[in-house]
């Protein structure tokens, strides 16, 4: 117990004396984890109001097999192992590997690659049930109303946006959490691509568990921080 309370104490100290060294793993941790959900984002809303729209032409017309099946992919790359991402991401880039010509590997660049992949899945299935959940009789007045698929498309997302925050909190919680990823192909770098939760990952392999706590705490509170303010725009808009 003495450890836990030490920790906070430290984490607190830590966060408050405007370290240079942990200041950077910081915003290195937002930037990276920022950006690739920031991606993610952009990509995975409009493929999950996409499949969305795809599954329910198909199930009314019958066919539902093939949809099933690139439904079920990305519900299971939800729950995608960070280590199998960061194998994956480290062949790509690696030397020898089809992009290793782009010279990336061990860069916060590769990180951002690596966390968007694990953040995409999570925010495009989130989405797109979110989409599944509309009334079907609210989709049918939209086209009645004589809208065009733009203005359908954007009305539909507008209903569904609080289910579309969620994703996005979702996501980002995904992204800043993982580590196995993040070390195997940013490498871990002090001052480089060193992140909160690869350093919580190294001072406690050292057996330096106070400080490995103190960091712990500070991803905690930034997480929850940011998830807060997702979370008081999604409640607030929900009270209008």
């Amino acid at each position: 117990m003495e450890l836990i309370i030490n920790g906070i104490i430290q984490g607190f100290k830590l966060l408050f004396s405007f370290d240079s060294e942990v200041l950077s793993i910081i915003m290195l941790t937002i930037r990276v984890s920022g950006t690739a959900t920031l991606i993610a984002l952009f990509i995975g809303i409009p493929l999950g109001v996409f499949l969305a729209e795809r599954v329910s032409a198909t199930i009314n017309a019958g066919y539902i097999t093939g949809m099933i099946i690139l439904v079920s992919l990305i519900n299971f790359g939800m729950g995608l192992p960070p280590t199998v991402v960061g194998l994956l991401v480290s062949l790509l880039l690696w030397r020898s590997g089809p992009l290793g010509y782009l010279r990336i590997m061990y860069t916060p660049l590769a990180m951002i690659i690596a966390q968007t992949l694990l953040a995409l899945p999570i925010i495009t299935g989130l989405t797109m049930a979110g989409i599944q959940q509309i009334a079907k009789k609210y989709k049918w007045q939209i086209m009645a109303l004589g809208a065009s698929r733009v203005q359908y498309l954007w009305l539909i997302v507008r209903e569904a946006r609080y289910s579309i925050m969620a994703a996005v909190m979702a996501g980002f919680g995904g992204a800043i959490s993982e580590v196995g990823a993040s070390m195997m192909v940013g490498g871990n770098i002090k001052g480089y691509t060193r992140v909160l939760t690869t350093a919580i990952v190294m001072e406690n392999s050292k057996g330096n568990f106070s400080l490995a706590l103190a960091l712990g705490i500070i991803l905690l509170m930034i997480t929850y921080l940011i998830v807060l303010l997702l979370t008081y725009y999604q409640q607030r808009r929900t009270g209008r």
